[in-house]
């Protein structure tokens, strides 16, 4: 275990300490604010049908299959976005046309009314998805409209949530990191450090990925107490079953987080009931199992009636052209080959870290700063599991059990993704593609961001330890944040300068 820190004061530990994560939370809401506003309406991660379900709840409309874009949504995806996400730079214009709003009513009214019919005439897709993003954003959207914001201001506000939702996220990072590295301050800091200034595009735009690391993030703090209870009280019982059920209602792609958290549950008890404390830690059981379990079973039970299968995921596939391949040919993928599993796992984390916005087509990233991310995120998360290890382990038991499982959750969310890719045939489908069928999409494994940050940041300080330099590991930390903040703003420069985005209201 490495040597604890030495601290001037109790004080600052309590104090000082808490008001520089206050510091980060407030960081991480205004880098988050700044880009969202600078990125203009609608991005390709599906963000105008995430906006209509956002509308269509808001409205108290349940989800149903087949649902066409409302008329209220119409009306946004017309006058407020921009065709620059898809459309290749050597079929756009050299002179992008003004923004809708800018121009006359009388002009453009004709041309908006049409565009406005063909958008009801879309099938929004995404209506399966699970409901509790959409219904936040939902009372969020009336709330804002109440205040009386509308057009562009109104629009822009639901990208703003986001803002409260990373907040929260960088305080719980640090309340786990502070559970796992009670006597270690950089380890305590550097993970809310880090996660404030992560250039994580699904923080800019309206979608529910960005709700599950905040939900997931509740529930691996208190999955961290069960590991540690001698019983369990109800109370843990009661949070734990509504942090998990928040974490399916939010996003399936929570699924794999979700079974190792029954995983822990289950080891747990039969620890209990080798201890002969069955008895009493069942009252809090019985509490995780109905919280969790009511929740769950009434959506499924919802999407089995309204869309015919319990998911409610068939009618996407079909709309997407997917199909399942025969089990025989599950193994001629080529992420069974070095290079293809290479391919996987770097754009994988590439993604984690930087998103999925493309422009003119082509992702909003550089070949150099994916390669970096890569690098560093196999590197470090490898010490920290090297360092975990029999043989190599310094750390005390609880710690070393806390960081395998926050390794089995960023794990269990990696082969989820790659047996998306292996067992469907894509079609004609952009992305994945039969050409490069890989499911690279970094968002939704964002669910077990804290427990992937508590083993980059335990990994980055085992490797330092070796130096005795005292200086070299807050070094190190603010290296990392200058270089995603420097290359993200380099990357994104021009997106700054767009006509259709926040600052040019």
């Amino acid at each position: 275990m490495a040597e604890p820190e030495p601290h001037s004061s109790p004080a600052f530990s309590e104090s000082k300490e808490h008001k520089l994560v206050f510091l980060f939370c407030s960081l991480a809401a205004v880098h988050v604010f700044i880009f969202s506003a600078a990125f203009p309406f609608f991005n390709a991660v599906d963000e105008w049908a995430h906006f209509d379900l956002v509308v269509k709840y808001s409205q108290g409309q349940l989800p149903r299959p087949q649902v066409k874009v409302s008329a209220e949504s119409a009306s946004y995806l017309v006058i407020f976005n921009t065709q620059e996400y898809l459309l290749p730079t050597n079929n756009f214009s050299a002179i992008l046309n003004p923004p809708q709003w800018t121009r006359p009513a009388e002009k453009v009214a004709p041309v908006v009314s049409r565009q406005e019919m063909a958008w009801r005439l879309e099938t929004n897709f995404e209506t399966s998805q699970p409901p509790l993003y959409y219904l936040v954003a939902g009372l969020w959207w009336r709330l804002a409209k109440a205040c009386g914001l509308h057009d562009g201001p109104l629009l822009y506000s639901l990208r703003f949530l986001n803002c409260f939702f990373v907040a929260a996220l960088v305080w719980l990072a640090f309340v786990a990191a502070r559970l796992v590295f009670p006597s270690q301050r950089f380890l305590r800091l550097g993970v809310p450090a880090l996660l404030a200034f992560m250039p994580q595009t699904a923080f800019y735009s309206i979608q529910n990925d960005v709700l599950s690391p905040v939900c997931f993030g509740v529930v691996f703090i208190c999955l961290i107490y069960w590991l540690r209870a001698g019983v369990p009280s109800v109370r843990l019982g009661v949070a734990t079953g509504l942090a998990l059920a928040a974490t399916f209602l939010t996003n399936l792609s929570s699924l794999p987080l979700l079974a190792v958290s029954g995983m822990v549950v289950l080891f747990q008890i039969r620890r209990w009931v080798k201890a002969g404390k069955w008895r009493v830690a069942l009252p809090a059981i019985r509490a995780l199992a109905w919280c969790a379990g009511l929740p769950m079973i009434a959506w499924l039970g919802w999407c089995e009636h309204a869309f015919g299968d319990f998911t409610g995921t068939a009618a996407k596939i079909r709309f997407l052209g997917w199909t399942y391949k025969p089990f025989s040919q599950w193994w001629h993928h080529p992420i069974f080959s070095v290079q293809g599993l290479w391919t996987f796992i770097s754009g994988l984390l590439a993604t984690f870290w930087q998103g999925e916005f493309l422009w003119h087509r082509v992702p909003l990233a550089w070949p150099a700063v994916n390669m970096v991310y890569a690098l560093l995120s196999v590197g470090f998360v490898g010490i920290a599991v090297l360092c975990l290890l029999p043989r190599f382990s310094a750390g005390a038991q609880p710690q070393r059990q806390v960081l395998w499982l926050s390794f089995g959750c960023f794990i269990a969310g990696v082969v989820f993704l790659g047996l998306l890719s292996i067992i469907y045939d894509f079609g004609d489908c952009f992305y994945p593609s039969r050409a490069h069928p890989y499911f690279t999409s970094g968002r939704l494994t964002l669910g077990a961001l804290t427990p992937f940050l508590l083993l980059y940041v335990y990994g980055l300080d085992r490797l330092l330890n070796r130096t005795k330099l005292q200086w070299a590991k807050p070094l190190a930390l603010t290296a990392l944040i200058l270089f995603m903040l420097i290359s993200e703003i380099a990357i994104d420069w021009r997106i700054f300068q767009n006509p259709y985005n926040w600052f040019h209201m």
